[in-house]
């Protein structure tokens, strides 16, 4: 006869967990979807709390350091000033009391993307940092904002948050993680599946060197009318006149 006091196995059983504290079971096949909304909503929830009704994205490369070769460092000091210069002017240090415009907003490691959050916080303005699990560990960078670092597994997932408060994108040079995020944007541009913003390309030596621009035109790969959909700058102060020309600052609606 079994007893109220021989229900240890029960108790024990996986099964009998509480779903929401059950590891195994959210982290299983079948859960893949929720933990992708998960994904979603804690950024989401937390943007929502500071007000982050927009950003301006900033990407490049991961290597680039303040202390690296020639190119890696003017990039770098750069990329700082851009950081600085559009929170300062962009609205970042604007509270509105519901709101607050063009945040700096990087995939949160080392390199470019610790530059731009660096001058953000020179300016005293919040800025994200929207990080990756990655399988050589990333750690975040010193300068975003503590409470608006996040952390991704899914690419896609911090992709969408990349982009969908993007008032502008900035891509200092970079590798294939730099390349992949830029032409993401350029294609939600060219198909019209995101509203204009204002792409500007760092160092256009770098950039023309690295990828034949006008080969694509040439072989009907794309029209001649799609490269007006990005710019390309040489210095942090050539960067802000392209994004205000383009209607970035204070006060603009998100996207």
């Amino acid at each position: 006869m079994t007893t109220q006091s021989d229900n240890a196995a029960q108790l024990a059983s996986p099964s009998y967990r509480l779903p929401a504290l059950d590891q195994d079971f959210l982290l299983g096949d079948s859960m893949r979807g929720v933990r992708f909304l998960l994904e979603y909503a804690k950024a989401e929830e937390a943007l929502r709390r500071w007000g982050v009704r927009s950003t301006v994205v900033v990407f490049g490369s991961a290597r680039s350091r303040e202390a690296g070769s020639h190119n890696g460092r003017r990039w770098y000091e750069e990329a700082r000033t851009v950081g600085r210069i559009v929170s300062e002017r962009g609205g970042a240090l604007i509270n509105n009391g519901s709101f607050r415009d063009n945040v700096i907003a990087t995939g949160g490691g080392p390199g470019i993307m610790e530059a731009a959050n660096r001058g953000a916080c020179d300016a005293g303005a919040p800025s994200i940092g929207f990080n990756i699990t990655l399988k050589h560990e990333q750690q975040p960078n010193a300068y975003s904002t503590p409470e608006l670092t996040f952390q991704f597994h899914y690419f896609a997932m911090r992709k969408m948050h990349l982009a969908m408060r993007a008032n502008a994108l900035i891509v200092f040079p970079g590798g294939f993680g730099t390349f992949d995020e830029l032409f993401e944007i350029l294609t939600l541009r060219q198909t019209q599946k995101a509203p204009p913003i204002p792409i500007v390309l760092f160092d256009q030596a770098y950039w023309r060197r690295v990828i034949n621009f006008d080969a694509l035109v040439e072989e009907g790969m794309i029209d001649a009318s799609e490269l007006k959909l990005f710019d390309f700058a040489e210095d942090a102060e050539e960067v802000w006149r392209l994004l205000a020309a383009g209607g970035v600052g204070p006060h603009r609606a998100g996207t």
